[in-house]
């Protein structure tokens, strides 16, 4: 899968808030950072690792913001996998950076949030 046939599964996964989807885009040793992992209750560092508890954070996500939909600004090609720019459904800008194992699975995924927006 290219990195643009990556981006729009995520999206397409994440707008349909299909946790299902979003977690099959993971790979099972996935490492996951966000400011909302700590938000979330889901411990101090704001990182998680692995299938399980990615699972649990996005029921917890999803949950919690019904209405979540992101919308796409840019997609940024690296060497080890790409950084999705997107709006949220707040209008908050995010860079989401993938690193990306050999079968094209996210194994590591850092979030960011525009300063001073990101609640």
């Amino acid at each position: 899968m290219s990195d643009e046939e990556l981006a729009a599964a995520w999206y397409a996964a994440w707008n349909a808030h299909d946790a299902d989807a979003i977690e099959a885009l993971y790979a099972d040793d996935v490492e996951f950072s966000s400011p909302f992992v700590a938000a979330l209750g889901f411990g101090l560092t704001g990182v998680i690792f692995g299938k399980t508890m990615l699972r649990a954070y996005l029921d917890a996500a999803l949950e919690r913001a019904p209405t979540m939909a992101f919308a796409p600004e840019a997609l940024c090609i690296g060497a080890r996998g790409h950084t999705l720019i997107y709006r949220n459904q707040t209008g908050v800008l995010v860079a989401e950076t993938h690193e990306l194992d050999e079968d094209g699975l996210i194994t590591r995924a850092d979030a960011s949030y525009e300063a001073h927006k990101q609640r």
